[in-house]
């Protein structure tokens, strides 16, 4: 369990997993580690870790939708991070698979949730979502809307709680390591009071348009990976 709020994963659309692990050969040089399917949403992924001391145990997520998988979510209930989108999954197929989100850590999700309310953001009820891997039931709570929105233009995070077991914990170092996330919104303040209820730190925040940037060093050097959102 995470003693302290902070940035758990980011989050990378592809049309297709094989899309997802080209990218990331081409990109940053390395091949993406094993994930696994989601049940829940009907989604599928492969994870490899960009953990540092600022970021202990942060990793990344490449997921795609699994065409041939029926979510348990069923409409009109919405996949997380916007991943019915029309606009957005067009985008990504023109584009191929870009940086659209990020999830962070907390605590206490219920009361993470209640302090985004009491902010008058709706952040979405906490779900509970599993999915199998070879050491037994991945299992967590996360804040998702029924909408399936990311909110602030995906800038605010999804909220996770993971159960007894962070899948950190069995990754490999993968030679990409998270050096920052910047963010930028017009409604900066409003996402920087946010932060400051959750007690998320060692984020950037800027006015201007809508924005999601991560730096990254990687065997090919640094990368910048930027998504612009709206």
């Amino acid at each position: 369990m995470s003693l302290r709020p902070e940035p758990d994963h980011l989050v990378i659309f592809a049309a297709s997993l094989d899309e997802g692990v080209a990218w990331c050969e081409a990109t940053l040089g390395i091949t993406p580690g094993p994930g696994g399917a989601h049940p829940l949403m009907g989604t599928h992924n492969r994870l490899f870790s960009i953990a540092t001391a600022q970021f202990p145990r942060a990793y990344a997520e490449i997921i795609a939708i699994d065409n041939e998988a029926i979510p348990a979510r069923a409409a009109p209930l919405k996949r997380w991070f916007d991943l019915d989108s029309a606009a957005l999954r067009e985008r990504v197929a023109q584009h191929g698979p870009q940086l659209i989100h990020w999830v962070a850590n907390v605590p206490d999700l219920t009361d993470a949730l209640a302090k985004l309310a009491a902010q008058g953001i709706d952040r979405g009820p906490s779900i509970a979502a599993s999915r199998p891997t070879p050491r037994g039931l991945l299992e967590w709570q996360i804040s998702v809307r029924d909408d399936g929105q990311r909110l602030f233009d995906g800038c605010l995070p999804t909220l996770i709680q993971w159960g007894s077991v962070h899948p950190a914990q069995h990754m490999p170092a993968s030679g990409v390591t998270l050096q920052g996330i910047q963010l930028q919104h017009p409604e900066a303040t409003r996402l920087q009071a946010a932060f400051d209820v959750l007690g998320l730190q060692h984020i950037q925040i800027q006015t201007g348009p809508a924005q999601l940037t991560t730096m990254l060093h990687t065997p090919r050097g640094d990368v910048r990976l930027a998504s612009h959102l709206t």
